[in-house]
């Protein structure tokens, strides 16, 4: 990635300040609505940060987003999602392409002020990661309950956030909730660290291409056998996707 110039530093500096700033604002609304809101409600009400970030993004950082195969997004069906992890664009992009959703998080997230605060109101999975048994069986119990009420599930199996280009490694926890539960798996590969990078405040203009991947069908297949379907999918689309 080429050097940052003093217009990238400045736009994102501003980017920082205002996307702070509305996130404190609104976390605080959230939590006052919350207790008259339904959980449908809550989510949307939640989201208009996420909103408002995506056209911070847009309109002060010059980042675009280009979506492919937004048709394999099933409609009326829960289901789990797998993506690739490079920043904190794609968790809240995603909260905007699938709803509602529950996400698979580690539970120090939900302690962070304002911002997890508001993400707590989201009924999300939060797992100890230093207890890798207990995270994987509250993914599977807890998981199963979002997908039987109509919450679709959104995991990022390398559990960590990689540089653009780096595919990390995947557990198998998403394709054994799949499986557990009876639901169909979607894939999903994008680029997002070449325009947010992780643990960076530069935003770098650019376009963020997110490519949604067939639903893989589970009943009767192996935990394994999805795990490898999807890995395989992500690994190829991520590698065809520009990585700044």
């Amino acid at each position: 990635m080429k050097p940052a110039s003093v217009s990238v530093y400045l736009r994102s500096l501003l980017f920082f300040v205002a996307y702070h700033l509305i996130g404190i604002v609104h976390s605080m609304l959230c939590l006052a609505a919350a207790p008259f809101l339904s959980f449908e409600q809550r989510f949307r009400f939640v989201n208009l940060w996420t909103h408002a970030t995506m056209w911070l993004l847009r309109h002060l950082n010059g980042i675009r987003v280009v979506v492919e195969g937004r048709e394999n997004l099933p409609e009326g069906e829960a289901v789990v999602v797998v993506a690739n992890h490079q920043s904190q664009w794609e968790t809240f992009y995603l909260q905007l392409l699938i709803a509602p959703q529950a996400t698979v998080l580690k539970r120090e997230l939900l302690w962070v002020p304002f911002f997890g605060w508001g993400v707590a109101l989201l009924k999300p999975i939060a797992i100890n990661r230093s207890k890798p048994g207990g995270a994987l069986k509250a993914i599977l119990r807890i998981g199963k309950a979002r997908l039987k009420d109509g919450i679709s599930v959104v995991i990022y199996p390398e559990g960590t956030r990689q540089a653009p280009g780096v595919v990390g490694r995947f557990n198998p926890g998403g394709a054994m909730l799949a499986c557990h539960a009876g639901v169909r798996l979607v894939p999903i590969a994008h680029n997002a660290g070449q325009c947010w990078p992780a643990r960076s405040m530069l935003r770098h203009s650019g376009v963020i291409t997110l490519v949604i991947g067939p639903p893989i069908e589970t009943v009767g297949k192996a935990p394994k056998i999805v795990a490898v379907e999807a890995e395989t999918w992500i690994r190829e689309q991520a590698a065809r996707l520009p990585a700044g």
